[in-house]
């Protein structure tokens, strides 16, 4: 089975996905990225219920989820990605992690450019968070190479989204900002929401082609 919708080069997958040193290296450099991540939201944790921290603590959820997803690949080492087995749970967990990844990464660009004047031009909070949340979108790419998805996982992961989307800005859950989120931060996340999930379904094949 090959798998040719994706925009990243089949090539590059393979080499990240079939490889041990490089998928063991991806999956310990997302480690340290999350407790990176973590460290952001940290200070403000405590005032949120330890129910809510996956979905308060966006980008560190975003790269768990990615994390999960390719230790998935790890009892298949040394085989091609075209061999690898998927099942429903499977569709699920992949299918979610490439709509956070979307979702994250994408609007951290935009809620950094809408307050623009707040981050430009901290090396760190402005250039350095910009640079590692579009690589969420990067990483993302790969998933469309090994996971497949349903259309229940779509609709799943949609449902989640704008269930997070309700708790960011109906409760005051969103990540810590510089400036008070406005309704172009709003509408702008709201449309991610439901963009991710549909670059999710044109670009991971559907669950029935691994038969």
């Amino acid at each position: 089975m090959s798998n040719e919708r994706g925009p990243l080069p089949r090539r590059y997958a393979r080499y990240y996905l079939e490889n041990a040193p490089s998928l063991v290296w991806l999956v310990l450099i997302n480690v340290v990225a999350i407790l990176v991540g973590v460290r952001y939201y940290v200070e403000t944790m405590p005032e949120v219920s330890t129910f809510l921290w996956p979905l308060y603590a966006d980008s560190p959820a975003a790269l768990f989820l990615l994390t999960l997803s390719l230790v998935t690949l790890l009892p298949f080492l040394g085989r091609s990605l075209d061999d690898v087995p998927t099942n429903l749970p499977l569709a699920y967990l992949h299918t979610i992690a490439l709509v956070w990844l979307v979702k994250m990464g994408v609007w951290t660009v935009v809620a950094l450019n809408l307050g623009f004047d707040v981050y430009f031009p901290a090396p760190w909070a402005y250039f350095g968070i910009i640079v590692t949340h579009v690589g969420f979108v990067a990483e993302g790419l790969l998933v469309p190479h090994y996971g497949r998805t349903t259309r229940g996982a779509l609709l799943t992961a949609l449902a989640l989204a704008l269930v997070n989307d309700v708790l960011d800005y109906g409760f005051g859950y969103y990540p810590p900002l510089r400036y008070e989120p406005g309704p172009a931060l709003v509408g702008a996340t709201v449309a991610l929401s439901v963009l991710s999930v549909v670059i999710a379904w044109s670009i991971m094949p559907p669950a029935e082609q691994a038969a």
